[in-house]
Formats: structure tokens, C-alpha cells, sequence
């Protein structure tokens, strides 16, 4: 299974830090954000990898190379705007290939281990979505379960127990994206309508999970690491 980084973004809540350093390079616990993602999919066998560039990106691909320092085989997908989530996967799409893959949000930090990820889905399920407690800064949760489908938390009842957010983490078949015109949009566009069709699978994780997004969350990350 092949995997792409979400690293194109440009950390305006990162800001100052995020002038000069592409919020993927910020260090946490001695190493690159994305580098702990890089080895962690190469120890799960997913070596052919894919990260998207945009804010900084020269600094990332000048960091990472073809990756081989790690045992992987890192492509570039450049952006030459800023397309989100969304329309930078369906950008990239090309060189991820036709079976499903994994996507990894590059702002997060987590010990998920990659291995887990299913590598094929069901016909009807269109991804599946990996799963955290909701952090305090999302403290409503973006979906919840219904058995093993994902589903709308209108359905689920007033109470926030079993509420959860998505962790960044997910795979996903080519065939999601494809439902789409090229451009600028968020990969949200595309999971609320499989949510409502039924054809998002999840699990929940309850490990090390934590999203970079500010510079206070951050420094709290890298307090708790050392």
C-alpha cells in the first residue's frame, strides 16, 4: 500500500514558527513531525510514499530527498496554489495509483502503528477512518459510530460519549476523490457524503494522538515528551 503526507498547508496558527520552518519540519522530540510518519510507515511496510508541497515545500523535499535515508521512496506533488486537503489528494492522485492508500495528515503526532490499516476495503466501503477521543479544542467531534460504519452525529443522540474526531489518519479508495472536479477544497467535502451514504468504515484509537495546530499545543507536546 502506498501512503501520501498531507504537508502543503501553511500553519497560519503555527505563526511565527511557521514564517520560516513549514509546520511538517517543527521538531518534536528530537526529530521532524514528518519524519516520525516516514518511519513509522516504513516499519509497517509501506514504503512507496507521497507528500504534497506547497508553503515552504522546497525546505521539505531539501530535508527528506527521495527518502531512502529511511528505506522509503518518497514523490513530490507540487502545488502551485494551495489546495487543501481534498484537492491536494485528488491532485496527487496520479501518483498514488488505483488500489486504496493510506493518508496521514503531516500536523499531527501519534504511536499509531500503520500496520493495522486494513490494505484492501470492502466493495461498498469507500475508506475507513481511524479514530481519537475528541481533544478539547474539538470538543463536539466530527462523526461517531453505528457498528463498524462511520455516521452523522445527528443520528447519534444528544450525548458526546460517543462522539469522536477523525484523526487525520485514514484509507482511502481513488474512487472518493473521483467524484470530484480538480481545485481547492477540503477532504470533509468528500467524507460527509460517504458518511451519509454508509461507506465509510472507522475504528477507534485510543493511543498517543495529539494535532500540532498551534503553537501552544506544541510546546504543551513537547513539554510531555521529555
Amino acid at each position: 500500500m502506498k501512503a501520501i503526507i498531507l504537508a502543503a498547508g501553511e500553519g497560519r496558527r503555527l505563526l511565527p514558527l511557521s514564517l520560516a520552518t513549514p509546520k511538517p519540519l517543527l521538531s518534536v522530540a528530537g526529530k521532524p513531525l514528518i519524519q516520525h510518519h516516514i518511519e513509522a510507515l516504513v516499519k509497517a511496510n509501506i514504503k512507496e510514499l507521497v507528500i504534497n508541497l506547497n508553503h515552504l515545500g522546497e525546505q521539505i523535499e531539501k530535508a527528506l530527498s527521495n527518502g531512502s535515508k529511511w528505506g522509503a521512496s518518497i514523490d513530490y506533488s507540487h502545488e502551485g496554489e494551495l489546495l487543501e486537503t481534498g484537492g491536494g489528494i485528488l491532485n496527487a492522485l496520479h501518483l498514488l495509483g488505483d488500489e486504496p492508500f493510506a493518508v496521514v495528515n503531516g500536523d499531527i503526532f501519534t504511536d499509531y502503528d500503520f500496520s493495522k490499516l486494513p490494505v484492501s476495503l470492502p466493495a461498498d466501503i469507500l475508506g475507513h477512518l481511524v479514530m481519537v477521543d475528541n481533544p478539547l479544542e474539538h470538543a463536539d467531534g466530527d462523526y461517531g459510530f453505528t457498528g463498524e460504519k462511520i455516521d452523522r452525529l445527528s443520528v447519534l443522540g444528544p450525548s458526546r460519549d460517543n462522539r469522536l474526531t477523525y484523526s487525520g489518519i485514514s484509507v482511502l479508495r481513488s474512487e472518493l476523490l473521483l467524484q470530484r472536479a480538480p481545485g481547492r477544497f477540503p477532504l470533509r467535502d468528500l467524507l460527509n457524503p460517504a458518511v451519509e451514504s454508509r461507506q465509510l468504515s472507522g475504528e477507534h484509537y485510543r493511543g498517543v494522538w495529539t494535532d500540532v495546530g498551534t503553537v501552544d499545543r506544541l510546546e504543551a507536546l513537547r513539554a510531555s515528551l521529555q
